[in-house]
């Protein structure tokens, strides 16, 4: 995959823990577009839902990491870049301040590289306010709101995006796994289930988007903000989509979830049956049973790090536009450690992931199975993707919907399904399209 920011100017080495210096200051209130006003550069990075969230521009740090140890590496990265820099935040709420956008790859195996990113400028909207926090590595940098406003303005406005020429076809091809290799591993799959090795597998495929002229970056990242307003839209150094499913969010000593497993295509419902959806989903006996095994996966590692926990009973049905979704809301006090501090955002996401709802169960037992049935590299697909700040606060969603774009003209595109013994396998490739079909739509496939 290209990096869209590695060329940014004055940028560290990856792997410094470079002294920052960081202001943060409360704006006027935006306009009722939110967020979307600013997302208008193909090389910015978004993390967004409902207008609200925060928009990244440039660079002043990066970290990359590979392999079983990329999550630690990063944390220990992340602690150092925290100590050793210099912030000012005069809002200070989760999201102000020092922060940075990360991805991580789904598998330690896997040839992508794990990544934070600290930009220079970002602008941030809550419920609550606007704000603006610039970011130097300079020691002689000026730092103050003038500047700060100065330089979003020549960012915004000076902008345009890179052209070539495209040979004016656009066209869906296959990627590492074509749609009779994914029938068969789904079949495979359901064997190894059928033996009682395990209970649930999560196989994915991939297509790649080949297009006449450059992607659109920004306006792709606009449509689905606004077709999947229920969803986190986001944008890392390539890496784009909107992901319904919420692997954690930390606010203070909280921590939430959001966990889906089931899935019907909205696409083939009858008209006028207004109990579609309940009855496909919350009275069929395999959607239910996906979905408590993904709850129990969860719970069950969440458990020891909490002191009190939140976890219903019964799931929602999610409405998308493209798919329903039996959903799920989870909500913990995180226990204190010996030392009284809390588990940090990168701490929970090295404990959470993978998901049962993105591998299976047991989740250990499935990730082999994968790795063996799939036959690909997911790459950063339902990875990690999403942002922290210094104070342990921050959003990772689950990168599911979307792609990794791989050159100016070409994203490679990715859907999974869980896999249980009552698992169909011509039904299950049909699920998968329709999990790729917010991106095609976006990109005018």
């Amino acid at each position: 995959m290209t990096s869209q920011l590695s060329a940014v100017l004055g940028a560290p080495a990856p792997g410094a823990a470079p002294q920052l210096r960081s202001i943060t200051i409360q704006r006027p209130a935006m306009s009722e577009h939110g967020l979307l006003d600013y997302v208008i550069r193909d090389d910015s990075l978004v993390w967004s839902r409902r207008g609200e969230g925060t928009v990244g521009f440039g660079q002043v740090a990066r970290f990359e990491a590979s392999g079983p140890e990329r999550f630690a590496e990063a944390r220990a990265w992340w602690d150092a870049v925290a100590a050793a820099s210099e912030v000012e935040d005069n809002v200070n709420q989760a999201g102000t301040g020092l922060i940075a956008y990360g991805t991580f790859a789904f598998s330690f195996s896997s040839s992508y590289v794990s990544r934070l990113i600290v930009p220079r400028i970002v602008v941030g909207r809550n419920d609550a306010c606007s704000w603006i926090t610039y970011t130097v590595s300079d020691p002689a940098a000026e730092l103050s709101v003038e500047a700060a406003e100065a330089e979003l303005a020549a960012l915004l406005e000076d902008y345009s995006p890179e052209h070539e020429l495209g040979t004016g076809i656009d066209r869906l091809v296959a990627g590492q796994i074509s749609e009779e290799s994914y029938l068969e591993s789904v079949r495979k799959g359901v064997s190894v289930i059928e033996s009682g090795s395990i209970t649930k597998l999560v196989l994915a495929r991939d297509a790649v988007a080949e297009l006449g002229s450059p992607i659109a970056v920004a306006q792709v990242l606009r449509q689905l903000a606004l077709r999947y307003s229920d969803c986190w839209t986001y944008s890392v150094d390539g890496l784009i989509g909107a992901t319904p499913e919420m692997l954690v969010r930390v606010r203070g000593d909280i921590a939430e979830a959001r966990v889906l497993a089931g899935t019907l295509d909205r696409a083939t419902a009858p008209s006028g049956d207004a109990d579609y959806a309940h009855r496909m989903l919350l009275e069929d006996e395999k959607q239910r049973h996906e979905h408590q095994l993904a709850i129990d996966s969860l719970t069950e590692q969440l458990g020891p790090l909490s002191s009190g926990m939140d976890a219903p009973d019964e799931p929602f049905v999610l409405q998308l536009p493209n798919v329903w979704h039996l959903a799920s809301d989870v909500k913990a006090t995180l226990a204190a450690r010996a030392d009284g501090s809390v588990p940090s955002m990168l701490d929970l996401a090295e404990v959470f992931h993978p998901t049962a709802a993105v591998c299976g169960t047991p989740t250990k037992a499935a990730g082999v199975i994968l790795r063996e049935l799939e036959g690909m590299d997911r790459g950063p697909y339902a990875g990690p993707v999403g942002w922290i700040d210094t104070r342990g606060n921050g959003e990772f969603g689950i990168a599911l919907r979307g792609g990794v774009i791989e050159s100016p003209t070409s994203i490679r595109l990715y859907a999974g399904c869980g896999i249980v013994a009552a698992s169909d396998p011509a039904a299950e490739l049909a699920e998968s399209w329709a999990k790729m079909r917010p991106m095609r739509e976006a990109l005018g496939l």
